[in-house]
């Protein structure tokens, strides 16, 4: 088993939650994990990304080699089109359709959409509309994991429970809000 993630986004997003979630899935199934991240001017809006390597042999890199992503996860559709050159031939792009409209000369959803749909396994979807709806608006970033489980290789309930183990110390009501974004998200990709 390998899979190479690139988790993209805008700070404060979640991207490093996702990554620490599905780190300590792939860890509970024995697996090796390397991991890189880019903060860049985060807290001002800027671009957040993060390589994440999970094998069940070792791993030399922490860093994934360009057309070797087997998945780019992004909250952000322009972020998604950034990475696209480290996706691999038959890789899938799994990202939020909502734009976060940070920089003055941000693309054209319709050039964002049109590029996207060029590429063969690519799920959009609303994750903000769907956190709102659901009384989980905090929890966007598990709802867009929940929608890339299949593609990541590792069993819903491991990262079920490493939502229980990562939030766990923040309280019962976040970890059932987390448990019911990934829900949401596993729902909304079918």
């Amino acid at each position: 088993m390998k899979t190479d993630i690139i988790l993209c986004g805008v700070g404060g997003q979640g991207i490093l939650s996702i990554a620490t979630i599905i780190g300590e899935a792939a860890m509970k199934e024995n697996l090796y994990i390397k991991q890189a991240e880019v903060h860049g001017m985060s807290q001002r809006g800027g671009d957040v990304q993060s390589n994440l390597r999970l094998s069940s042999q070792p791993i030399a890199s922490d860093l994934i080699p360009k057309g070797q992503a087997d998945v780019i996860i992004s909250m952000e559709p322009m972020e998604a089109l950034r990475y696209l050159p480290y996706l691999s031939k038959n890789g899938w792009i799994i990202t939020s359709s909502t734009p976060f409209v940070n920089i003055p000369n941000y693309p054209d959803m319709e050039r964002i959409n049109a590029d996207l749909s060029g590429i063969d396994n690519v799920i959009m979807i609303d994750i903000e509309h769907l956190a709102k709806d659901n009384g989980v608006p905090r929890s966007a970033n598990v709802i867009l994991l929940g929608a890339a489980q299949k593609a990541l290789g590792i069993e819903y309930e491991k990262i079920e429970d490493a939502i229980r183990r990562v939030f766990g110390r923040k309280g019962d009501a976040v970890v059932d809000a987390n448990i019911k974004a990934l829900a949401i998200g596993k729902e909304a990709q079918r």
